[in-house]
């Protein structure tokens, strides 16, 4: 049996400290760090040579301090796109998942860097985005879920529906929305399909399906 090989993460943060927690939590979770970048017009390049799994990028970092490293994210999704993202912000600024995003929810997240201090939840998300999955941070999925504009397809939902939309956003599976809402598997399984055809998508691959419907709550603001 061949050992499973460590996912080769790069992570991107001018805050030393903060870098070197997350390097540490992830190092101790059997993942390999490559790279710890402390400036956002690095991180192309660092990416290109090293082509790590998941590129795990701060929003606000040198050279302008502004929105530098979401700017650099965005464009590993588009040049690398064998290397999943997980941006971390301060911030809850709608604008910036939604531009990470775009129109392709798979290999990427966005988490505000307080999750960081739920280890076993951060270390999941990693290992999700990593997967192709996606992973929203609980705040701004609510954000989102709370501003859809008039006639969304999301209105044809119930609000079970919706409540199993919100935690499927955040990128949980059918046993941890169970978990979540305190419902059975079963229960969820029945809502999930159910959103699915109110949405359209049935004639999607699964995990596919999943994908679309984060996009479809993500359009409906």
């Amino acid at each position: 049996m061949h050992a499973v090989a460590a996912l080769r993460v790069l992570i991107a943060d001018d805050e030393i400290l903060l870098s070197a927690g997350v390097a540490r939590l992830l190092a101790d979770a059997g993942m390999e760090i490559v790279a710890e970048v402390a400036s956002a017009d690095a991180i192309l390049d660092e990416v290109a040579t090293l082509q790590p799994d998941v590129a795990i990028v701060d929003v606000q970092m040198p050279p302008d301090g502004t929105d530098d490293g979401l700017r650099a994210a965005i464009a590993i999704r588009a040049q690398h796109p064998g290397t999943a993202v997980l941006v971390l912000s301060n911030f809850l600024e709608e604008r910036y998942p939604l531009d990470l995003i775009g129109d392709d929810a798979e290999g990427v997240g966005y988490l505000l860097k307080s999750r960081v201090g739920d280890v076993e939840s951060f270390v999941e998300s990693v290992h999700r985005v990593a997967d192709g999955g996606s992973a929203l941070d609980p705040e701004v999925v609510e954000r989102m879920v709370g501003r859809r504009r008039r006639n969304s397809p999301i209105d044809e939902l119930t609000p079970r529906e919706r409540d199993v939309l919100a935690q499927m956003a955040e990128g949980k599976s059918n046993h941890g929305i169970a978990a979540a809402l305190d419902v059975t598997p079963a229960a969820v399984e029945k809502h999930v399909t159910g959103l699915f055809s109110k949405l359209g998508l049935n004639d999607e691959p699964l995990q596919h399906r999943r994908v679309m419907a984060v996009l479809t709550l993500l359009r409906s603001r």
